[in-house]
């Protein structure tokens, strides 16, 4: 893999994430939002975008910052906007949940927070897709995974604006608008812009890369791996053409939803048969433990995408569709996320810390920063506490949904520890650690320090690495 150079500000990005999906999650064992109070009402809009911005969008920033030079073989463009950007959204998250807790009653604080939260989060979006999108296209033709890249950022863009014009609406400074009702009937499709398009797609391109890279696997034909984007790009176009509708008097309802979601699922179907077929093809039979974490996620992918468009046709009740939709955030988007983090930070620990040192002496493998036993009982603890989430948000069981949030909790608390275990290098022995002086930072790599290092490859993937 050429260009295996280091993003300084990756290992901030998921500590930023990290921290605000234990936020989401205390919150929720403290029984704040759905099911105790309405899917609308402001708790539950605290949660969903603690979860949504907090953990998933700053998780996916760190991950592309790392990898989008990868998939062009190019440096970051502009990397000293990614701390200003993590920055802005930040506050702008924090700005726009107190903008909530005012709108629900709880303090006394003006709502023009909401929209300025916005404004903030817009900014960081715009730093962060203007360092992604200068990098995608600073190389000719644009590769296919660049594109689903390309295509979730346009998504995301979207999904920021739209929410300005709602925080503003929910603010009560909404004359610009005009008599164009936006609200509630464009929530849906700011939502499957944002986890469908934003989130979705961009975890589907960068799954294809990495998974071969970590599996040691033959790359998929580009004629496999196109009708994702393709039939993707179709749903998406639809999710959008919803969200405008009421600029033409129109008004999508379930139906349309559920065809968008139609769409995105058989976009799914075409994705879970390459990535099973990646499963199938690897050279490293030995899966390791952000593979094996992974296979929940993507079952989980499959219900919740396989059952939600019915779900939605048949009128199920708030119930039923919070637990499919849960299944998909916390089940694929957060299990998959937290299962490659573990792989990514301890990738990313080795080639700052021991890459550099490759020929001057042995160097322990990429696998040995990891305590495998322990993660992997803290990813049963998760993802049980996932499965009981969807059980319990289906029948509308408060108290069954609070201790389950006490599972995840627990689970992520445990992952959190073990990120840090390996950026602190705490599973190898003394004697190979390096001076101190050269340890890895907890929240910042030495990027500055370090050259990109030419890397194959099969030994970033292979244990032996």
């Amino acid at each position: 893999m050429p260009m295996a150079s280091l993003s300084r500000w990756t290992m901030s990005y998921f500590a930023a994430a990290l921290a605000f999906l234990l936020a989401a999650e205390a919150l929720a064992v403290a029984g704040i939002g759905y099911p105790a109070a309405g899917l609308s009402e402001p708790a539950t809009l605290i949660l969903v975008h603690l979860v949504a911005i907090g953990w998933l969008s700053l998780a996916m920033a760190g991950a592309l910052l790392q990898f989008v030079p990868v998939l062009v073989s190019r440096p970051l463009a502009f990397p000293k906007l990614a701390l200003p950007a993590l920055f802005m959204l930040a506050i702008g998250l924090v700005l726009l949940c107190t903008g909530f807790a005012t709108l629900a009653g709880w303090i006394d604080a003006p709502l023009d927070l909401m929209p300025l939260g916005a404004v903030f989060l817009l900014c960081g979006f715009s730093l962060l897709g203007f360092m992604l999108v200068a990098t995608l296209l600073s190389t000719r033709p644009v590769a296919l995974f660049a594109r689903f890249v390309l295509t979730g950022l346009a998504c995301l863009a979207i999904t920021a604006l739209s929410g300005t014009a709602f925080s503003t609406i929910l603010s009560g400074r909404s004359g610009w608008l005009g008599p164009v009702a936006l609200l509630p009937g464009g929530l849906p499709f700011h939502a499957l812009l944002g986890l469908g398009g934003w989130l979705g797609l961009i975890a589907f391109g960068v799954s294809y890369r990495l998974f071969v890279m970590f599996m040691i696997a033959p790359e998929p034909p580009a004629r496999r791996v196109r009708p994702v984007l393709l039939v993707s790009g179709l749903g998406l176009a639809l999710a959008f053409a919803g969200l405008v509708a009421p600029f033409a008097s129109f008004e999508p309802g379930a139906r349309w939803i559920a065809a968008v979601l139609v769409v995105l699922a058989a976009a799914g179907l075409f994705y879970g048969r390459d990535i099973l077929a990646l499963y199938r093809a690897r050279r490293r039979k030995a899966l390791e433990i952000n593979m094996l974490a992974s296979i929940p996620a993507f079952i989980a992918l499959g219900f919740g995408l396989a059952l939600l468009p019915a779900a939605i046709l048949a009128h199920a009740g708030d119930g039923p569709v919070a637990a499919l939709v849960f299944l998909i955030a916390f089940g694929w988007l957060g299990g998959l996320t937290l299962a490659q983090l573990v792989k990514i930070v301890s990738f990313v620990t080795w080639l700052e810390t021991y890459a550099p040192r490759l020929g001057r002496g042995p160097a322990p493998r990429v696998g040995d920063l990891v305590a495998m036993p322990r993660t992997g009982r803290w990813f049963l603890l998760s993802y049980g506490g996932v499965l009981l989430g969807a059980a319990t948000l289906a029948i509308e069981a408060a108290a069954g949904f609070r201790l389950a949030m006490v599972l995840c909790l627990i689970g992520t608390a445990g992952l959190m520890v073990e990120l840090v275990q390996i950026r602190r290098l705490s599973e190898i022995k003394a004697a190979d650690r390096p001076p101190a002086h050269e340890r890895p930072q907890l929240l910042a790599t030495r990027a500055e320090e370090r050259r990109p290092v030419h890397v194959e490859a099969r030994s970033l993937a292979h244990p032996r690495a």
